[in-house]
């Protein structure tokens, strides 16, 4: 019985499955760029990312505070993650909507993105090394 137990607490202990992290990576991204803290989301970023057009970390996280200054809200909705994790590895497939304006309650800018993005465990955590994106009308 005291096995039972133990092998229960253990089991309730352990790490979240490696898909389960990942979302919540993503998500921990998402909510820092609608409240507005560039800094935190590039914390999931890899030194070495590389994006669309040629954008690095730094220039990501420069585009990111351009449009923080630009606006004074920020939405950003994610559609179902598809996500395929292969060791230390994983690609997760995703479109995401942003908007932005002073805040009223129709923003004025709105986008969407087809977002094809490679990952990789780097320090026990989820990291993203290259994200590639297309805009849709």
């Amino acid at each position: 019985m005291l096995l039972a137990v133990a092998a229960a607490l253990l089991a309730g202990c352990s790490t979240p499955p490696d898909e389960a992290r990942l979302r919540r990576t993503i998500a921990e991204m998402q909510q820092a760029a609608e409240a507005r803290k560039p800094g935190d989301v590039v914390e999931a970023v890899s030194d070495d990312f590389a994006g669309s057009n040629g954008l690095d970390r730094d220039r990501l996280r420069r585009l990111l505070q351009a449009a923080m200054l630009r606006n004074q809200q920020i939405g950003v909705t994610l559609g179902p993650l598809d996500v395929a994790v292969d060791g230390d590895r994983a690609t997760v497939r995703f479109v995401a909507m942003t908007t932005g304006g002073r805040g009223g309650l129709i923003p004025e800018r709105a986008r969407g993105y087809r977002v094809v993005s490679e990952w990789r465990i780097e320090d026990g955590e989820w990291r993203v090394v290259r994200a590639d994106w297309t805009g849709e009308p």
